[in-house]
């Protein structure tokens, strides 16, 4: 499984980015898929995550300033990030597992929000 990241980039405060993940390969139909980000000093941690059925899981950071979004048939999840903050930047990774089964990880895309 390959999980490719794009939307990155530079933004500024207040702004917006949509982030999105194609995943390739063979897996269940029934994966999470969500995204994850990491800031150098500090634990990569939860974005949002989505089952495939749609049930969305947001971070206590970004919640009420992401939707995340899922096309089970073109195997890409979708982050839409708005009111953008300083403390957003990082690098974004996008991920599909099942816990305790499988687990995969993109290579990341950096958002760097300017004040």
């Amino acid at each position: 499984v390959q999980l490719q990241a794009s939307g990155g980039g530079l933004v500024q405060a207040g702004g917006s980015l949509r982030l999105s993940c194609v995943a390739s390969g063979s897996f269940p139909t029934n994966a999470l898929m969500g995204w994850y980000r990491h800031t150098p000093g500090q634990q990569r941690e939860l974005v949002a995550r989505i089952t495939s059925g749609g049930t969305t899981t947001y971070g206590d950071s970004v919640e009420d300033r992401c939707t995340i979004s899922r096309d089970n048939r073109k195997n890409t999840v979708y982050l839409e990030m708005n009111s953008l903050k300083p403390e957003d930047t990082a690098v974004y990774y996008c991920r599909l597992y099942s816990p305790g089964r499988y687990n995969y990880w993109g290579q990341g895309t950096q958002v760097t929000v300017s004040s």
